[in-house]
């Protein structure tokens, strides 16, 4: 799939923000390695979410463009196809739950999406998707389980890999894999030595669970302030993408993630999402051991002020 991603690449070129790599001197110093920050939060809707959506559907034929696109987002993605779809011409249909972040909700209706809004507790997102698709004649590009989604996410580790040069180890949230599985990919295929581990909160460990025993683990609606990993367990198709390009997983408390989150605003001056510090979580925590050249990609920066202001007041 490396050549998928770099034909990605070209589709998003002068569309997706080629997002900045940033550095901390106190950051290195702290974890004992050169740390690469790849800012995906500085991305088109606040997340690396655009990348696979567009590519998606711009590879979408006119009819189907023109019958509509339907998915199913606890927000990021929401907003991704969203947008992609105001830009391509298309009409967007989200099935998102009724406790979504309400920045993620209104930035999704502000670009033109019809929200439907249904109870995680009681209803399945993807059934409910389904369902409205068949009935309306939809097209259904799912939040991570689809073959240009994955080549999508994987081209925000490719520019990482081509802006800061080879990479000892690279470290990548993991909700359901889609980001996971290509951001690996990408970077075995530019860096092949590259270690690359996906990161997922104690609370939210079905990937954790899935790569470590070969089988398919679940986790349903975690407790976790990491909303972006509340995704039950990975895809059928980043399930196993997961176990063939990525080294290792590990993952770390909310104690650890709120510490992250308030590193980046104070010391870095960067708003991130709690799913979008996993990475740094882990370096900070002592998670995960790093040496050498190490990427982390901080995936998005769409945090409701209710949240924000919880994690920053916690720490006074």
């Amino acid at each position: 799939m490396f050549d998928q991603v770099q034909a990605a690449a070209a589709r998003l070129d002068g569309i997706a923000h080629r997002t900045p790599v940033l550095t901390s001197r106190t950051l290195d110093e702290w974890v004992g390695a050169e740390v690469l920050l790849k800012c995906e939060n500085l991305q088109r809707v606040g997340a690396f979410k655009f990348r696979g959506a567009y590519n998606a559907i711009s590879q979408l034929s006119d009819a189907e463009r023109a019958r509509g696109v339907i998915t199913y987002s606890s927000g990021n993605h929401a907003q991704a196809v969203a947008l992609a779809c105001r830009l391509l011409g298309a009409q967007a249909v989200i099935v998102m739950p009724d406790n979504a972040p309400a920045t993620k909700r209104a930035a999704t209706e502000g670009y033109g999406a019809q929200v439907v809004a249904y109870d995680p507790t009681t209803q399945d997102r993807r059934e409910l998707a389904e369902r409205l698709a068949a009935e309306h004649g939809y097209t259904i590009v799912p939040p991570y389980d689809h073959r240009d989604v994955i080549a999508g996410q994987g081209t925000a580790a490719l520019e990482l890999c081509q802006d800061a040069g080879p990479l000892d180890l690279l470290l990548t949230p993991c909700g359901g894999g889609g980001l996971l599985s290509g951001s690996a990919i990408a970077a075995k295929g530019v860096c092949p030595d590259c270690r690359v581990i996906g990161i997922e909160p104690e609370l939210a460990d079905d990937a954790t669970q899935s790569f470590r025993t070969g089988e398919l683990h679940t986790v349903h609606n975690p407790p976790t302030i990491a909303d972006g990993t509340r995704t039950p367990s990975l895809g059928t198709l980043t399930f196993p993408l997961v176990r063939e390009y990525v080294d290792d997983m590990q993952t770390v408390s909310e104690a650890a993630i709120i510490d992250a989150v308030r590193f980046l605003f104070y010391r870095m001056k960067l708003v991130v999402e709690p799913s979008g510090a996993l990475g740094l979580a882990a370096l900070l925590s002592g998670a995960v051991a790093a040496s050498g050249r190490v990427g982390v990609i901080l995936s998005g920066g769409n945090v409701d002020g209710d949240t924000m202001r919880m994690i920053l007041e916690d720490g006074d």
